[in-house]
């Protein structure tokens, strides 16, 4: 049965709907295999979390309309709300871990890093040593969930070692994360665009919120992003509407009213230039 998400109507694919092929699991938390060939051609989001453990694999896994090659020895981290189909080649071995949101916070700590970093990276290559770790975690989680008498807290503990191992592979990925941590501005910059996208498009508002002039937040976001604060702003706005055209069914008249727009050839026109295509054609291709 799919849920829907209450602000935008996307169909959500819930944890139960994986239980039938699981090979160890409790309520909230699941272990899988990934062997062989495999395809999600329909977009879709889960309202839970997800970590793949690829050992020996090819294909492509898109997240959030990003190509991201799959290759041996690599982590896949994907968050709740997030829209991914993949192609995964013949001969791929890998491990899932699918998580309830209420079971994931007792081991989210330990991920170091601010979630929107592993938004921004969710696939992160591996050492062969933290591979080995890694697979080792994997296979005590397992062999815990299939015990008798399953502790909950052993399984939260391996999976906070889980989340340090991948945190310690992480830090040579976000590439971006030392001008978040030294500029906290533009870190609240970017959780502020999160909060407020859908009703705030304007520079000056964010710039209120943060006790900064808007040209100040602008030189900001050129000198250390490479982009203007608009086209942040921009992009987040672009993203959910792909994300609605893709995995929703309202009309691009919805949607545009669902993303603020004040009609919807605005919308429209705001979507060709920024993605290169109309919202028509982006969702038949």
């Amino acid at each position: 049965m799919k849920m829907y998400d209450d602000t935008s109507y996307i169909p959500v694919l819930g944890i139960h709907e994986f239980r039938k092929g699981q090979l160890a699991g409790r309520e909230e938390f699941l272990f899988n295999e990934l062997h062989g060939e495999r395809h999600i051609d329909k977009p879709h989001k889960h309202d839970f979390f997800i970590i793949n453990l690829f050992e020996s694999a090819k294909g492509v896994h898109t997240i959030d309309f990003h190509d991201y090659p799959i290759g041996n020895k690599q982590i896949h981290v994907l968050f709740p709300g997030q829209v991914h189909t993949w192609k995964i080649k013949p001969n791929t071995t890998g491990y899932q871990l699918m998580i309830q949101q209420n079971f994931f916070e007792r081991f989210a700590p330990f991920f170091r890093f601010s979630f929107s970093n592993y938004i921004n990276h969710p696939v992160i290559p591996l050492s062969n040593e933290n591979f080995n770790l890694l697979k080792y975690e994997f296979d005590a989680i397992k062999d815990e969930l299939n015990a008798a008498n399953s502790v909950s807290e052993i399984i939260s503990a391996r999976a906070a070692v889980v989340a340090a191992i991948v945190s310690k592979e992480a830090e040579h990925v976000f590439t971006d994360l030392k001008v978040f941590q030294s500029n906290p501005r533009l870190a609240n910059f970017k959780a502020l665009i999160d909060k407020f996208y859908k009703e705030e498009k304007l520079v000056g508002f964010y710039a209120e919120k943060l006790h900064i002039t808007a040209n100040y937040l602008n030189i900001l976001c050129k000198t250390h992003l490479d982009v203007s604060a608009t086209k942040l702003i921009q992009q987040r706005v672009l993203l959910e509407a792909k994300r609605l055209l893709q995995t929703s069914d309202l009309s691009i008249k919805e949607i545009a009213f669902e993303l603020g727009f004040v009609d919807h050839a605005y919308f429209s026109n705001f979507f060709k230039t920024q993605a290169g295509i109309t919202p028509t054609q982006f969702r038949e291709g």
